[in-house]
């Protein structure tokens, strides 16, 4: 009989598990670094000297970036985390076209022993938007 209303029901029971896994969704996934807004990115590169690293791909950082920001894509962050190494202890502010893939790079940073880092929420997107400056062109890595 269990499996009988199983069968029937497959679409409906799939569709309810599905809505309860995005509905969950945000509880696993949470950010792992301090999530902050561009204004409050602004402040900690102004009062705290905080240095930003864009973890986006080649291309997307000359389409457009904050400024004075490096950039190395998140693929590359293990085998190029030399040049991050100076920034351990300082505070690293993490972004990318909305913040998904800077939240990864966050949790991979933490491992390997940095503990000030912010994930600009909302990305390069939420920085155009509120009106902030970017710089275009330019590769430096």
């Amino acid at each position: 009989m269990p499996m009988e209303f199983i069968n029937q029901n497959i679409l409906l029971i799939s569709l309810v598990v599905v809505s309860a896994g995005s509905l969950l969704w945000p509880l696993f996934s949470r950010p792992s670094g301090n999530s902050v807004s561009p204004g409050e990115a602004t402040q900690l590169i102004n009062r705290e000297d905080a240095h930003v690293v864009d973890v986006r791909e080649p291309d997307e950082f000359a389409g457009g970036h904050l400024p004075e920001a490096i950039n190395v894509p998140v693929s590359k962050l293990t085998e190029r985390i030399g040049e991050l190494e100076k920034f351990k202890g300082k505070p690293v502010i993490l972004c990318c076209a909305s913040g998904m893939r800077s939240n990864k790079a966050c949790g991979e940073l933490q491992k390997l022993g940095f503990d000030k880092l912010y994930n600009l929420a909302g990305g390069v997107d939420a920085w155009v938007g509120a009106g902030y400056p970017i710089k275009k062109g330019g590769k430096k890595k």
